[in-house]
């Protein structure tokens, strides 16, 4: 687990630890929305009955840190830092990998599938007002997806899943070997034209 947590934060947070009065009490790390564009980084106030069985623990010199399970990955590289200033202080915590994990070929290709969209197709299908996300994998190899936005309905939107996203999938993720669309595009509302 590599997540820092700097001396200065560790200060503080054991410092607002001990105004609680509750023996035992620790912090808790977790990430709202994991792997989302809209993924949040937060802190709180983990009681001794809060704990969970799967949580990992952070054992620092002056406080106790449990980590999610479900956020473990999200949080590698993370950084927690607090910063003295005239007016006081400011905690600052950065997760550069709170909405997509750093994925390897030995990630599970949902995760692989999941961060060449977010990184490599989202950004570009944007510019429209479109997105797409990976609905399931089928047998291992086959990515279901869903187009929203200024894709669903859109003209162009075979040319775009075949030469744009299915080419640029499975070129990126080794396994995939076709992409489906999911998405019922006779509904135009709001389709790029």
């Amino acid at each position: 687990m590599n997540i820092t947590i700097t001396d200065g934060a560790q200060e503080y947070l054991s410092s607002l630890l001990e105004k609680q009065g509750v023996e035992g009490i620790a912090v808790r790390i977790f990430i709202q929305q994991p792997g989302t564009p809209y993924a949040e980084t937060c802190l709180a106030y983990c009681r001794p009955d809060e704990v969970n069985e799967t949580d990992e623990i952070l054992n620092l010199p002056k406080l106790k840190v449990y980590i999610e399970k479900n956020s473990v990955n999200f949080l590698d590289e993370a950084f927690v830092d607090y910063a003295t200033e005239k007016m006081g202080g400011q905690l600052t915590i950065k997760a550069p990998n709170a909405k997509m994990p750093k994925v390897t070929a030995d990630s599970p290709i949902e995760d692989q599938i999941n961060y060449v969209l977010y990184s490599d197709i989202n950004p570009g299908l944007a510019a429209h007002g479109g997105e797409v996300s990976l609905l399931e994998v089928v047998d291992g190899t086959v990515a279901v997806l869903k187009f929203g936005g200024g894709c669903q309905g859109c003209s162009a939107v075979d040319l775009t899943l075949k030469e744009g996203v299915e080419k640029t999938l499975i070129e990126k993720v080794p396994a995939l070997t076709a992409v489906k669309d999911s998405t019922d595009h006779s509904v135009t509302d709001n389709a790029f034209m």
